[in-house]
């Protein structure tokens, strides 16, 4: 199959597609659901075969990150990012948000500050509320067509209480690839503050051309007694139901706590979960992401230029992720008002920029991981939603 190949995911459990009804009081007969951040289309063939071959050995027993798992995500990450890790810093998760709030568990007590620069991940401040502790939203700035980040800004919003920072990189909501230099700069805010750096890394291999991902421990190495990375292929392989991510922790210290934590919840990785990503940590993997990006490229600019013909709308140009960040500033409603337009006359869901924190209120998040037709659809059933304005 192809990344334009219609696969009707109604009635297979899918949260994305089964819950647009509950959640958003829209069809999925007649609605586009572009919400939450998975994919329309199957994953690597590789992957499916590993999974066929699971399926006929036909016995489903209990695994763990086992050797080969562990040289797998240690290729992967050198091979498409440039940086060595050691397979022993390799921890895994039931997904990276239960590994946001196991370094919640682990490294920060109730009532503590975690520091976040909005707009960002949704996940992160609702980890951080449901943990008991205390979040400290740092805005970004804007500049021109992106989001820059004001440490000073951000200096002053600290009280000495807060224990944590976290992170996103490649930026999500906005697309952003931050640089070595923006990284190292975070690294050493973090070092001044006496936080702990969780750096999020889950949409690290969709990255367009013209922008070079960085991952915050090639970039600042020094900060490594103080930075917690997290990896996972879910968002690449749209593996996500697998829930298995990867914490990847090189200071002993810090990975000590991290592994007795793990021992203390008698966790273990799934056993499907980690043959699909060794599976897809792999040449063939590689060769299928290029073609996922090239996919995604053409999905963006086609949004983009149709978001352009709307007077009122703009979208932030991405540079990686396939979520598109759309402001409707310009329009002169209020948020109810374009989300009327977008729920009952567009019938497309989309994630609430006001659940993004500060900086989202005018804005909404649109995932364009999905068929070429279905970006059409959406593209002409905003222009006719906001007919108006034109």
């Amino acid at each position: 199959m192809t990344f334009n190949d219609l696969i009707d995911r109604r009635g297979t459990y899918s949260s994305k597609w089964d819950k647009l009804e509950k959640l958003y009081g829209i069809s999925p007969q007649d609605g586009l659901a572009m919400w939450t951040a998975d994919s329309d289309y199957p994953s690597a063939p590789c992957v499916i075969e590993a999974v066929r071959k699971a399926a006929d050995h036909g016995v489903f027993g209990y695994s763990w990150a086992h050797p080969d798992y562990l040289t797998s995500v240690q290729w992967w990450m050198k091979n498409r990012h440039a940086w060595d890790i050691d397979t022993d810093w390799v921890l895994t998760s039931q997904g990276l948000g239960n590994a946001i709030a196991l370094c919640l568990d682990v490294w920060t007590e109730p009532g503590d500050g975690v520091v976040i620069f909005t707009p960002v991940y949704h996940e992160f401040a609702h980890k951080v509320n449901k943990s008991g502790r205390r979040v400290v939203e740092c805005p970004l700035a804007r500049q021109g067509d992106s989001y820059t980040i004001d440490l000073d800004d951000a200096q002053s919003r600290l009280d000495g209480t807060e224990k944590m920072l976290l992170w996103c990189s490649p930026q999500n909501p906005s697309g952003r690839v931050w640089t070595a230099d923006e990284l190292r700069a975070v690294a050493a805010f973090a070092e001044r503050n006496g936080l702990v750096l969780v750096s999020d890394e889950i949409h690290h291999d969709l990255v367009y051309p013209g922008s070079t991902f960085v991952p915050m421990d090639v970039a600042a190495p020094a900060a490594r007694p103080w930075t917690v990375t997290l990896t996972a292929a879910s968002k690449t392989f749209n593996i996500a139901g697998q829930r298995t991510g990867n914490m990847i922790i090189p200071d002993p210290k810090l990975r000590a706590a991290m592994v007795h934590r793990l021992g203390t919840l008698d966790y273990a990785p799934s056993a499907l979960g980690v043959a699909m990503i060794m599976a897809a940590y792999s040449p063939e993997g590689a060769a299928w992401v290029d073609e996922q990006v090239a996919h995604l490229d053409g999905n963006r600019k086609l949004f983009d230029a149709a978001i352009a013909d709307i007077p009122g709308l703009w979208s932030m140009p991405l540079q990686a992720t396939f979520l598109a960040w759309v402001d409707f500033s310009g329009t002169g409603m209020d948020h109810p008002e374009f989300i009327r337009r977008l729920r009952e006359d567009a019938k497309i869901a989309t994630s609430p920029g006001p659940g993004f924190g500060p900086g989202g209120e005018t804005f909404e998040r649109f995932n364009l991981a999905t068929q070429r037709s279905r970006v059409e659809e959406a593209c002409n059933r905003l222009k006719q939603a906001f007919s108006d304005l034109q």
